[in-house]
């Protein structure tokens, strides 16, 4: 078998919480409302993780329960929108540039498509990257599963993401703040 360059990579990320009734319910870093939300040890936002998972398989590193483990007290009700940005820069520092994300939602309720658009900035602002490279959508199960029986939310993600390409740093630049990658504004990567 041939083996192809390192220069891309893809990876893949799955997600799932039940509800429970005494949490808020946060998707793609927005508070959807206080009460009925998913459990878990962070602020269980499904849909975050499966894009944490997705950016940290493409780079061929650690699933989120590694990097961030529940057995960890500080993780605790930790923003996943925080979490997120640490995976970027993660990715950043080792070279890595988003190419895209593309993530849906598994669900009965609620409706993704009124909340999609403020969804899709707050997670393109934790990654540091233009809303252009996110998309997302929501989908039911048509009844079928533990998603059908509103027991719980699931989401799948997928993440392609490349070497980072390496610039000339402008005088008095300091080194270190050349390399386009994941936490750098779109309008400084062109």
């Amino acid at each position: 078998m041939r083996v192809g360059t390192d220069s891309l990579r893809l990876g893949t990320g799955f997600d799932v919480h039940r509800f429970a009734p005494d949490r808020a319910l946060v998707l793609g870093g927005v508070r959807l409302r206080e009460r009925d939300g998913l459990l878990g040890h962070s602020d269980a936002d499904v849909l975050a993780h499966a894009i944490m998972d997705a950016l940290l398989g493409a780079a061929g590193m650690d699933d989120i329960g590694r990097v961030f483990p529940d057995t960890d007290p500080g993780f605790a009700g930790a923003d996943s929108m925080v979490l997120l940005a640490s995976v970027a820069r993660l990715l950043d520092e080792n070279g890595w540039a988003l190419v895209n994300v593309d993530a849906v939602v598994i669900c009965e309720e609620p409706r993704i498509a009124p909340h999609r658009e403020a969804m899709l900035g707050r997670l393109a602002e934790a990654m540091g990257v233009d809303v252009k490279r996110v998309s997302l959508r929501g989908t039911t199960t048509e009844g079928l599963g533990f998603t059908g029986r509103g027991e719980g939310i699931g989401a799948q993600a997928v993440a392609l993401i490349q070497r980072a390409a390496v610039e000339e740093r402008p005088a008095g630049q300091p080194e270190g703040q050349a390399r386009v990658g994941l936490r750098q504004r779109p309008e400084e990567r062109l």
